[in-house]
């Protein structure tokens, strides 16, 4: 059985009420995918800079798996027979 290791990295940046977070994707064959998440906290919401994080990350994450989904339906779409 073939192990396989990918790496996401999470960078957050948070600036007053916003939390944007990026996250990227690096396959073993050095393919590189890019998601983007983004929380803002309401003017009434305590500040826990963590919720912000983990909905920030989620959205990202989320955006990530979006995006490697389209990216294995093309790859699909080339390698199927004629």
């Amino acid at each position: 059985m073939e192990t396989k290791q990918w790496s996401v990295r999470i960078d957050i940046s948070e600036s007053g009420k916003d939390t944007h977070v990026h996250a990227v994707l690096v396959t073993m064959n050095g393919t590189v995918l890019k998601g983007q998440g983004h929380a803002r906290r309401h003017p009434r919401d305590r500040a826990v800079p963590e919720i912000g994080d983990e909905l920030a990350a989620g959205r990202a994450l989320i955006d990530l798996g979006s995006r490697l989904v389209q990216l294995a339906t093309a790859d699909m779409a080339e390698s199927a027979p004629l």
